[in-house]
C-alpha cells in the first residue's frame, strides 16, 4: 500500500489472500489489491525484439519521484511510435535482453554501460527504441546474430533457450518421439468448388451447451459478429425428464436453424475412455438424429464442430462420413495427445482444401495461427482411411512448423496427430470439424505472437446462405 500511495499508481493484478490454516501455521487475511489498466488494444506493446540494429535502452529510477518520470518519458515514446518493444525487469538486465531476444531470435549486443547485469531494478523499463534518445541510458542495441553478448560474456540465443525450457524437462515433457512417416507426403492441394446458394436474411445457427461446455459464449459472438443469429441452449439433464424436454427442444431448434455449432468444453469432465460421450448419445436420440440427417441430406445446412465438438462429430460419424453412423474399429478417432497431458498454446495450421462453405474464403497453402486447448486432439485413422481423405479433399487443415510443411514436431503438431491432421470435413465439406478454437481470436488478442488469425471460418457460413 505504501508503494501505491507513493507511486499514485494501483496494482495491476494480485493474489489470493491466502488466509486460513495449515499445521502449525496461521495465515492472517492479506490486503490484495487489484485494478486494470484499460488502453486501445493498437497501444499495446509486445517485449520480442522486433529488429537487429535499433538501440536499447535502460529507463532507470532510484525513487519514487524518478521513477514516475522515468515511466511518463517512456510512455510519451511510446505514444510517439518510437518504441518497438519493451520489459519491465525483474530479476536483472540479463534476463531482459535474453527473454526479448527469444522471440524473434533477434540478438543484443551491450555498450558496457552496465556492469552488473544481475541487480533487480524493480520498476524499471528496458526498450527497443527506433532512434537515439539523450534522457534514458543506452545500454547496446540489437543485433542480427542471434546471440547475446553482455561485455567479454556471450552465447548463442539457442543455447540459452534451451537452458531457459530444459529446467524442467524432465518432470514435466515438452517433447516426445512420434512417428514421422506419411507426413511429407500429404501435402494437399484441393481447389474451391462452389456450393449451392441458399437465400437467407439472417441465417440461424444453434450452438447446444452441454455439462462441461465452456465456449458458448465465445462460439455466439463469432457467429454474430460474421452476421448470423446465434441460438443457445442448455442441455438438461438432472432428470429423465428433464432429458425428454431438452430433445424436443433441440429438434424444434434444428428445424428452425441453418447451421449448427458443437461448441468446445470438457463434456461430462471428459469421461473415461474418451469425451464427448453425452453428445454423441444426445444426437444418437432418433429424433435429433433425423433433424440432423434432413438438415444436411435435404436443407443444405451446415454442421462445425471445434475441439469437443470435433470430438462428438468423430464419434458420431458426421465426420468424415457426412452421417450419422454407428462407429467402430476402422473409423477415425481422436485420442490422448502423445505428451500425455493438456495442451494450451498458439499453434500453425496450413489449409489444405477450401471445398468446404466453412472455408470458402480462404487459399490453399494459407497458414493461420489459432489457439488450442484440448488433452485429447491427436487425430488417429489407419493409412488406407487417411490416403482416402486426402483423394477426397476432406483433409481441411494440417499442423505446420515455421517454414509451412506439415510435422510430427510437438512445439507445432501439439498432439501428434497422424499426417498432422489439424481438421476435416465431411465429402461434401458441409460438416467441418477441427481442434483449434477459432472462435477464441478477435481483433487486438495474441499480440504477442504474430502471424494471420482470421480464417473468415464463420463469415463463410454466413455468406454461404446469402
Amino acid at each position: 500500500m505504501d508503494a501505491q500511495l507513493e507511486l499514485n499508481a494501483a496494482a495491476i493484478g494480485g493474489k489470493d489472500s491466502m488466509s486460513g490454516t495449515f499445521l502449525d501455521k496461521d495465515v492472517p487475511p492479506t490486503l490484495i489489491s487489484f485494478a486494470i489498466a484499460p488502453i486501445d488494444a493498437d497501444q499495446v506493446l509486445t517485449p520480442e525484439f522486433k529488429e537487429a540494429g535499433n538501440p536499447v535502452y535502460f529507463f532507470a529510477a532510484h525513487d519514487s519521484g524518478s521513477k514516475k518520470a522515468a515511466w511518463e518519458a517512456f510512455h510519451a515514446l511510446h505514444m510517439a511510435g518510437k518504441v518497438r518493444a519493451a520489459w519491465a525487469v525483474e530479476n536483472g538486465l540479463g534476463e531482459a535482453v535474453m527473454k526479448m531476444s527469444f522471440g524473434n531470435r533477434i540478438g543484443f549486443k551491450s555498450n558496457g554501460a552496465v556492469t552488473d547485469w544481475y541487480v533487480p531494478y524493480y520498476g524499471c523499463i528496458v526498450a527497443e527504441l527506433t532512434e537515439d534518445i539523450d534522457y534514458a541510458t543506452k545500454i547496446g542495441q540489437t543485433t542480427a546474430e542471434a546471440a547475446i553478448v553482455l561485455g567479454s560474456d556471450s552465447a548463442s540465443i539457442e543455447e540459452l533457450l534451451q537452458l531457459n525450457e530444459g529446467v524442467l524437462e524432465s518432470v514435466y515433457p515438452t517433447k516426445v518421439a512420434a512417428d514421422k512417416g506419411a507426413v511429407a507426403a500429404f501435402n494437399c492441394t484441393e481447389g474451391f468448388t462452389a456450393a449451392p446458394a441458399i437465400k437467407t436474411a439472417k441465417p440461424k445457427v444453434l450452438i447446444p451447451v452441454f455439462p462441461g461446455t465452456n465456449c458458448e459464449y465465445d462460439s455466439a459472438r463469432a457467429m454474430m459478429r460474421a452476421g448470423a443469429d446465434a441460438d443457445i441452449v442448455v442441455i438438461r439433464n438432472l432428470t429423465a425428464e428433464d432429458v425428454s424436454r431438452s430433445v424436443e427442444t433441440v429438434a424444434a431448434k434444428i428445424a428452425e436453424s441453418q447451421m449448427i455449432f458443437i461448441p468446445g468444453g470438457f463434456s461430462g469432465g471428459d469421461e473415461p475412455d474418451g469425451s464427448a460421450k453425452f453428445i454423441t448419445a444426445f444426437f444418437r436420440n432418433p429424433e435429433i438424429k433425423e433433424r440432423v440427417t434432413r438438415l444436411l441430406e435435404s436443407r443444405d445446412g451446415l454442421m462445425l464442430g471445434i475441439c469437443n465438438g470435433f470430438q462428438a462429430l468423430i464419434k458420431l460419424g458426421l465426420v468424415p462420413y457426412g452421417k450419422i453412423i454407428d462407429t467402430d474399429d476402422t473409423c477415425p478417432t481422436l485420442t490422448y495427445n502423445n505428451i500425455a497431458r493438456h495442451q494450451s498454446k498458439i499453434v500453425r495450421t496450413r489449409v489444405c482444401t477450401n471445398k468446404s462453405p466453412w472455408l470458402a474464403s480462404t487459399e490453399v497453402g494459407e497458414v493461420y495461427n489459432v489457439p488450442i486447448s484440448h488433452g485429447e486432439g491427436r487425430f488417429f485413422a489407419s493409412e488406407e482411411l487417411v490416403k482416402q481423405l486426402m483423394a477426397n479433399g476432406q483433409i481441411a487443415t494440417q499442423y505446420v512448423d515455421l517454414d509451412g510443411n506439415p510435422t510430427m514436431d510437438t512445439a507445432f503438431n501439439p498432439n501428434g496427430s497422424v499426417c498432422a491432421i489439424e481438421g476435416i470435413t465431411s465429402p461434401d465439406g458441409r460438416v467441418l470439424g477441427k481442434m483449434g478454437h477459432s472462435e477464441r481470436w478477435q481483433s487486438g488478442l495474441y499480440r504477442n505472437v504474430p502471424g494471420e488469425y482470421d480464417m473468415k471460418l464463420f463469415e463463410s457460413a454466413v455468406k454461404y446462405f446469402k
